[in-house]
């Protein structure tokens, strides 16, 4: 039953797949009246590496040993590149300018699609409401019309991978707030009368004991009320040894999973509920990140080498990009965290670094990321546009990566293959939402 447990914990963590603001502000000062010593196609190794400290967070530079190695080759790409999304996303953005709102608890009000709140217009030094507008932004952020991937999930510790480790597919569907033309007549839903903001399931094929787990959770609407009126996500798993559906709370998102150090909310950053933190922004600065890899690793190549800790994007591309930061403040007081800061692409809205605080404020995880820009096709027909989206200009979320700095132990979650490409009719999309499918056929 234990190991059913663990199974069920750590499969609703790889369903998701699919710090302190002086230094931060110290960090951009230095850069500021001075050109960066590299340009685009230098190659980085260890021996040059203090060249990048102006521009990385001064928690990740403090920590560097992990993420920093003898033998890197990481290569400088463009500064600034264009990454902004598709045409229609930017449309509904200029459609509906200027009508959403927040409301009270950090509500989000009068939003139909788009981006809520045009990142050009946010005033992160003026307006109070900054930080919870660009989280908003985060999770509103363009991403095609859901997720379709093949993962890989490891577990390091102090650079040996553990035996705890899970390989399979998931999707993920938008369902509502959609930009095609198709789904306009229903205000952007994909179904008349819907309530959920999107669904995703996982099948899990590795290893043996875990093989045939199968899950599916909605996230609903109403998370983008205040707390009182917001309706839990609902997950359901099946579990071949049990042979019977199980339903998962969601009550305790914060809470570690077992065997790792993410917790439910940590993927991508921040997968959680908006209004459940209090949200303040911190400063704009450049930073340097993996924003478009030229590594193909999990499905493509699975023993990609990620650095003697097992937790490293050195050997990859990184590019100059224009950030902001923002503190996350648990409302909860049993919460884990005391703040996180997290480093928002000014651009794409989607996070490059974040920095967790446990309760003594010290410095506990840091979480990272590396994206594949769905324009240059690392493999054939990587990510093809769909009727209403021609070109879906993505800057997609490819692995994840989070590192206990106080144990030494981190997590690697891959997804290379991961595009945004939606199902080819409704029909489809009933049939692998419904969670029926969880049995059929078992």
């Amino acid at each position: 039953m234990l190991s059913t447990i663990r199974h069920r914990a750590n499969v609703w963590l790889l369903a998701l797949v699919m710090g302190l603001a002086p230094l931060a502000v110290q960090a951009q000062q230095d850069a500021e009246g001075s050109a960066p010593t590299f340009k685009e196609g230098d190659i980085i190794t260890a021996e040059n590496v203090d060249a990048l400290r102006p521009y990385l967070p001064e928690e990740f530079w403090d920590n560097r040993d992990f993420f920093f190695h003898d033998g890197m080759q990481l290569e400088i790409g463009p500064f600034y590149r264009d990454y902004s999304q598709s045409d229609q996303y930017k449309a509904m953005t200029q459609k509906y300018k200027g009508q959403s709102k927040i409301g009270p608890d950090n509500s989000l009000e009068n939003y139909v699609a788009g981006q809520p709140f045009p990142m050009e217009e946010i005033d992160c030094t003026g307006d109070p409401q900054a930080g919870v507008k660009i989280m908003w932004n985060h999770d509103y952020k363009w991403s095609g019309a859901g997720g379709n991937v093949s993962f890989y999930y490891s577990y390091w510790d102090r650079g040996e991978e553990l035996p705890l480790y899970y390989e399979g597919t998931s999707k993920s569907v938008v369902l509502s707030h959609r930009i095609e033309d198709e789904y306009a007549p229903s205000g952007g839903d994909v179904f008349r009368n819907e309530k959920r903001k999107n669904a995703f399931g996982v099948d899990v094929s590795a290893p043996f004991d875990a093989r045939g787990i199968m899950l599916m959770s909605y996230r609903y609407k109403s998370t983008d009320k205040q707390q009182s009126d917001a309706k839990n996500d609902d997950t359901w798993v099946y579990v071949p040894t049990l042979r019977r559906v199980r339903r998962i709370s969601t009550a305790q998102r914060t809470d570690a999973i077992s065997g790792t150090d993410f917790t439910f909310d940590d993927l991508e950053s921040f997968q959680g509920i908006v209004p459940q933190y209090e949200w303040e922004c911190l400063g704009e600065m450049d930073i340097i990140a993996p924003v478009n890899t030229k590594v193909k690793a999990y499905p493509y190549d699975p023993d990609h080498n990620f650095g003697p800790y097992g937790l490293s994007f050195a050997d990859d591309r990184w590019e100059m990009r224009k950030a902001v930061k923002v503190r996350m403040i648990p409302k909860n007081e049993d919460h884990p965290y005391h703040h996180k800061d997290i480093y928002i692409d000014k651009q794409t809205n989607k996070a490059m670094y974040s920095f967790a605080y446990d309760q003594k404020e010290e410095l506990w995880k840091i979480i990272w990321h590396n994206k594949r820009w769905s324009g240059d096709d690392l493999t054939e027909n990587y990510y093809p546009g769909w009727e209403g989206v021609p070109e879906p200009r993505d800057d997609v979320m490819v692995s994840d990566i989070i590192t206990n700095v106080q144990t030494g132990t981190g997590n690697r979650i891959e997804f290379w293959d991961r595009d945004g490409v939606p199902f080819k009719s409704k029909g489809k999309i009933r049939r692998y939402i419904d969670v029926g499918r969880l049995t059929k056929g078992r």
